[in-house]
């Protein structure tokens, strides 16, 4: 599968062609998605680095999940001429490209073999366990790779090659982790036109998804950034921002380039993580760009002039983690120290600047069950949520709360058709799915419950709370409805997407309350 055609670089030395492979379709659900997929910030990252050192790369964007022979005849069709291949592996992916490799190597057993991505950084001694697969790739991929590639490309011994791990056939080397880039402005912007960008999901809808920092300071047990920054020599500087600067100008060059974009979506952990930066960026965007725009924050480093300034620059929905409602589950296992009345208090400041608010929830966490899982649905309740994704647990290698989940022996074996992935007596399969499935239906009634003092409203609660967690209720047989709902619900979303993007818009604009989208564009 070696490129037949050299491509000469300026020092006369052969230019690789790199192939990524990026499987993006969510655990449970393997079904097509609407058509375009999602962007990917680091392999657009990858790209622009090793195209700048001279070299090629492509992509191999897989939307839903491949069968043997339609990955197989994509790779020989469209990617014949590649040197070697690169993929992207997240935790819940794993089993998948192990696949993928078994496949690719069916085709040339030569072809040169590396993973990289989130859990390559959790688990990279996994990874040489695969047959078949040459090295993995430990921590930020730009440069590693590149210099990789460079060594090929001169016929170097790359086996010392920071970063990698490799597998020679008689040996495993383990090489040190490079230090993380500390400062993002040394980087070339990264290259959206890997993707076909202007029909990914979010660009049919006029919106560009947007990162523009690496890392986070806080250290959430459920989550991968608490082991992540750990394998670097430098992890004191893992949570990194761009220049406010470049930043805008990041922005205008895709603007720029794809003038539809009337919206944009922060994909930040958190985006007032710091404060000089964070006020330092919202001063230039509100003068510079000055478009409708979503973010997340972090309930318990908010400020009122933060949300004010917000709704100055545009933001029109807070992405904001509740988690859980139960405060022993939040303190105990997830080490969130956020007290419900801070929460109320914060939601105060988000409905006087009148920014609608989508909260992530996590049901199936270690030691929940009914009761607690509906003091969750109670909390949105209470804080009159506009919007809720309520994610089932997943147990992230490394992370506490994966340790938690094994002592108490609630691990199980994972899959891509997994739905739900611990295993817990008090807190079953169909249970879980039941809470995630009817999450926003019982809000719903729990807001009506809550809006009046009254001995009716009293009372209905109590009806409600006696079908959650009651046991008459045939939660299973609930759960199947539900689960038929949603492929109904998905089908019409990817008609919408694909067919008619200008309805799909005009109502999610309707359910934010964004008005005159496209003339503040314009503006």
């Amino acid at each position: 599968m070696a490129n037949k055609k050299e491509v000469i670089k300026k020092d006369n030395k052969k230019s690789l062609h790199l192939l990524l492979v990026y499987p993006d379709f969510l655990e449970g659900d393997t079904d097509k998605k609407s058509g375009g997929g999602s962007y990917s910030e680091g392999l657009a990252s990858i790209s622009a680095v090793v195209k700048q050192g001279g070299h090629n790369v492509s992509l191999m964007h897989i939307t839903h999940c491949y069968s043997k022979e339609e990955y197989q005849k994509r790779l020989k069709k469209e990617f014949s001429n590649v040197d070697l291949i690169g993929f992207s592996t997240r935790t819940t992916a794993f089993e998948y490209v192990q696949e993928l490799i078994k496949w690719t190597r069916e085709i040339d057993k030569n072809i040169f073999l590396f993973c990289g991505g989130y859990h390559a950084i959790l688990v990279p001694d996994e990874f040489m366990k695969i047959d078949g697969l040459n090295a993995v790739c430990v921590g930020e991929g730009e440069y590693p790779i590149l210099e990789l590639m460079d060594k090929m490309s001169e016929g170097k011994n790359y086996h010392d090659t920071l970063s990698f791990y490799f597998n020679t056939g008689k040996e495993i080397i383990k090489n040190p982790v490079r230090p993380l880039i500390e400062d993002l402005d040394t980087l070339p912007f990264p290259d959206i036109d890997l993707f076909d960008y202007k029909n990914l999901d979010s660009t049919k809808l006029n919106q560009a998804l947007i990162m523009l920092s690496r890392g986070c300071v806080y250290s959430c047990t459920y989550c991968g950034n608490s082991q992540f920054r750990n394998i670097y020599p430098n992890k004191k500087n893992y949570a990194r921002f761009r220049s406010p600067k470049k930043s805008i100008e990041l922005i205008k060059r895709i603007l720029e380039k794809y003038p539809n974009i009337n919206t944009l979506n922060f994909r930040d952990a958190i985006f007032n993580m710091f404060p000089a930066w964070y006020n330092e960026f919202i001063d230039l965007y509100t003068k510079e760009i000055h478009l409708p725009f979503t973010c997340n924050l972090r309930f318990d480093i908010v400020k009122e002039e933060d949300v004010r300034k917000l709704k100055e620059a545009g933001c029109y929905v807070l992405d904001i983690g509740l988690e859980s409602g139960d405060e022993e589950i939040r303190k105990k296992y997830l080490h969130r120290y956020t007290t419900d009345e801070q929460m109320i208090n914060c939601y105060n400041w988000f409905n006087k600047y009148k920014i609608k608010v989508l909260t992530y929830n996590i049901i199936g966490l270690p030691y929940e069950d009914l009761h607690k899982a509906l003091k969750t649905i109670k909390l949105n309740a209470k804080l009159k949520s506009d919007d809720m994704i309520p994610n089932i647990f997943y147990p992230y290698p490394m992370t506490i709360l994966e340790d938690t989940a094994r002592k108490g022996g609630f691990l199980r074996e994972i899959t891509p058709k997994t739905k739900v992935f611990i295993k817990q007596p008090q807190f079953p399969d169909h249970q879980v799915l039941f809470i995630v499935r009817y999450f926003k239906h019982f809000v719903k009634r729990y807001k009506w419950c809550f809006a009046k003092d009254t001995k009716f409203r009293h009372f209905m609660e109590k009806f409600y709370d006696f079908i959650v967690v009651g046991p008459l209720t045939p939660r299973r047989t609930l759960v199947f409805f539900a689960e038929v709902k949603k492929w109904a619900r998905g089908i019409a979303k990817r008609i919408l997407i694909n067919y008619f993007p200008r309805v799909y818009m005009f109502l999610r604009n309707k359910k934010h309350g964004i008005k005159n989208v496209a003339k503040q564009a314009q503006s």
